[in-house]
């Protein structure tokens, strides 16, 4: 049996039938998407299984060796991590550290890292603490900078245009706003990749689409959460939230009641009821093919947009 990578796919030569993997009429083998390196091997091991594994291609790393000491919770939230295999998503709310807890990871890993962003601001934020942290180079994805180092820092859309062909190069994966992660075309940045050390940070977890349920697969479950009032006061500021309603003009209570009826009628012409996230999704869904779903769905936010402003 033998493992290696290509294009993101994990080809898989040998006699035994593999989970996950399918045949590949053009290569005469078996693939699978290079997220299941990780259960592949396992499984091999488990079997017993004898096998040449040749999918990790590794950069050069020198010694990654943080000195930051952590705060109880953000240690909390690395012991939890550890206890699930060194895969998972850590939710702290806003100005809580996360960015610690990413380093913290890296240090005790000592492995290739790549660091996945939303944002270019982002981007710059994350690669001056990791130069500032471990004293070395750190290459950067995106922005017009394509710098691959064994420290690099990448938007999602730059880790989405080049995963094919950096897929075996990291050990470990972080991905920061993870809530990004499960739309349609990010998702497939975990999915090429094979990196076996998988981390997640957002603040806000939950999606209202509910395809942070896709977030599991591809990272790891929810492995620790802090909310804003378990901090306030002592880590984070205190503080007060106060609601203030304020009433729609009349051009924009007409503008709110025509969109938010062209939702209601769809609904309602279609037998639809949304009771949870799931629901919300089929229409998502039925909108790439049914024009008046799309229309219904594009109205609603116009009208979600206009009784949030």
């Amino acid at each position: 049996m033998e493992l290696s990578f290509n294009q993101g796919t994990i080809v898989i030569r040998g006699d035994a039938r593999i989970p996950n993997s399918s045949w590949d009429e053009r290569s005469k083998t078996f693939r699978a998407m290079a997220l299941y390196y990780r259960d592949i091997t396992d499984y091999l091991k488990n079997s017993g299984i004898s096998y040449t594994d040749n999918v990790l291609d590794l950069l050069p790393c020198p010694e990654l060796k943080s000195t930051i000491e952590l705060r109880g919770y953000q240690q909390k939230s690395i012991d939890a991590w550890i206890q699930n295999s060194n895969r998972g998503v850590i939710v702290l709310p806003t100005g809580s550290g996360k960015t610690v807890v990413g380093i913290n990871a890296i240090s005790l890993l000592n492995t290739p890292t790549i660091v996945i962003v939303p944002t270019l601001d982002l981007l710059d934020q994350w690669r001056s603490k990791l130069q500032e942290e471990f004293k070395v180079d750190v290459g950067m994805l995106g922005g017009g900078k394509q710098e691959i180092k064994a420290l690099t820092v990448s938007t999602y859309d730059s880790a989405y245009i080049h995963a094919a062909r950096l897929g075996n190069k990291f050990g470990l994966m972080i991905f920061d706003e993870v809530h990004h992660l499960p739309a349609e075309g990010y998702r497939q940045i975990a999915e090429m990749f094979a990196s076996p050390f998988r981390m997640g940070l957002t603040a806000t977890y939950e999606r209202e689409d509910g395809a942070h349920s896709e977030v599991n697969r591809l990272v790891g479950g929810k492995v620790f959460e802090k909310k804003v009032k378990e901090l306030a006061g002592t880590h984070l500021s205190p503080f007060r939230l106060q609601k203030i309603v304020v009433e729609l003009t009349e051009k924009e209570q007409m503008e709110y009641e025509r969109n938010q009826g062209i939702f209601v009628d769809y609904l309602r012409k279609n037998n639809i009821m949304i009771r949870s996230p799931s629901d919300f999704q089929k229409i998502v869904i039925r909108s790439g093919r049914d024009p008046n779903a799309r229309e219904a769905l594009l109205s609603r936010n116009k009208a979600r947009d206009i009784a949030l402003n």
